[in-house]
């Protein structure tokens, strides 16, 4: 298909009018205006996005999630640290459409440039053409009204010849030869004029073709990089797409390593407090105490101090050594001490050895650190959960439930 030009589409049949030549300084101008929504465009975009990217910068900054543990803390943290990235690569996007938007607006000064160098010249032709176009008619008015007067003198010459009167003939004779003199005087201006003003209109169409063709080069290269700009900016926002799905995929992979199971068992194994509720409270009889109490001597009273702990969940005497311990122990309350009268067989005496279960560090002057792994020697085992070992020559008291009999 043969392209249409602007050379051979945008004339106008009267001499004096430029419609043409104006179609299409409108269409450049309109042009132009393009190229500033597309600026806008851009430039909003651009800061839309770079608004988006800081706001998830400072979402993911600010998430929290710290009182989670093992797998799925582990994921929040990955979608944490993606958030952050995706809001960077937005940010990074922002930065390229300012590019593409500066770009344009380099392209559309300069097509501005050149634009005016070429009104001007036009201005400059159309200008001349009027002016010679005015001063020929005006040339052809005088010669016309030259030419009625040289007629008129003829025939007035012709009726005083006709009369007889040779004086007035003569008189008459002289006025029309003077009168057919600047008729042809007239003639000659105006032919000139007429010369001159062919010469400037053949110029002035040789401009406004090239003119045309300038414009139609314009309007081509506008239209090539707006779409260019606009299928750019199109592949931008997809790769921005499909870099934020790449992103959020390292996401779902570690959410998929996010096991129920596995968060739970950590959480007992790392929080439990014990696996056995505290015993039933007994009726004990004020009565049948009584003679226990009267036949005690100051022998069987110890007064040794005994601390109230925490751990009700605590192995009592008659524990068996297959009974495992499998939680840490529980906060005890330090320094809560009471004196009171335990019989001489309150605890059992023994030198068995035990697997320490569990780290525990001594919280008292009179307990035993002890770790994981370790080989302990229980010297007693009391009814409150605390047993006396020995370790490496150190005694004291530690947790029964963190101790396993070999």
């Amino acid at each position: 298909m043969t392209q249409l030009q602007f050379k051979d589409a945008f004339w106008c049949k009267e001499f004096t009018f430029h419609t043409g030549y104006e179609v299409l300084i409108q269409r450049l101008l309109d042009g132009r205006k393009m190229c500033k929504d597309v600026e806008d465009l851009l430039k909003q975009r651009a800061q839309a996005e770079e608004r988006y990217g800081k706001e998830l910068i400072q979402i993911a900054r600010k998430a929290g999630g710290q009182t989670e543990i093992n797998t799925l803390k582990a994921a929040f943290e990955k979608l944490k640290q993606q958030i952050e990235s995706v809001g960077n690569s937005h940010i990074q996007l922002a930065v390229m459409l300012k590019d593409e938007l500066k770009g344009i607006e380099e392209f559309r000064e300069r097509q501005k440039e050149q634009r005016k160098k070429y009104e001007s010249a036009m201005e400059r032709m159309q200008k001349s053409k009027l002016s010679h176009y005015k001063k020929t008619m005006e040339s052809k008015k005088t010669y016309e009204q030259k030419c009625k007067e040289a007629d008129e003198a003829e025939q007035s010459f012709e009726r005083t010849s006709a009369s007889g009167n040779q004086k007035q003939t003569e008189k008459s004779q002289n006025k029309a030869k003077q009168c057919r003199d600047a008729a042809n005087e007239a003639e000659n201006i105006y032919k000139q004029n007429l010369e001159q003003l062919d010469k400037v209109r053949t110029e002035w169409e040789q401009e406004h073709i090239k003119t045309c063709e300038v414009f139609q080069l314009q309007e081509c290269d506008r239209i090539t990089i707006l779409r260019n700009s606009l299928w750019v900016h199109c592949n931008q926002l997809s790769m921005q797409c499909v870099k934020d799905d790449e992103l959020y995929e390292e996401v779902r992979v570690s959410l998929e390593n996010c096991v129920v199971e596995s968060d739970i068992d950590y959480f007992i194994k790392t929080k439990m407090t014990g696996t056995q509720p505290p015993d039933a409270i007994g009726y004990e009889n004020y009565y049948s105490r009584e003679p226990n109490r009267s036949n005690s001597s100051p022998t069987q009273s110890c007064g040794m101090m005994k601390r109230f702990s925490g751990l009700l969940h605590g192995s009592s005497k008659n524990t068996t050594g297959s009974a495992t311990p499998s939680a840490p122990p529980l906060e005890k309350t330090d320094g809560v001490y009471a004196s009171i009268f335990v019989n001489e067989q309150a605890g059992i005496t023994s030198s068995q050895d035990y697997r320490v279960l569990y780290d525990y560090t001594a919280q008292n002057m009179d307990e035993l650190d002890i770790s994981e792994g370790d080989i302990v020697v229980v010297i007693e085992e009391n009814e409150d959960g605390w047993w006396t070992a020995e370790r490496n020559g150190q005694r004291g008291f530690v947790p029964g439930s963190y101790l396993e009999k070999l």
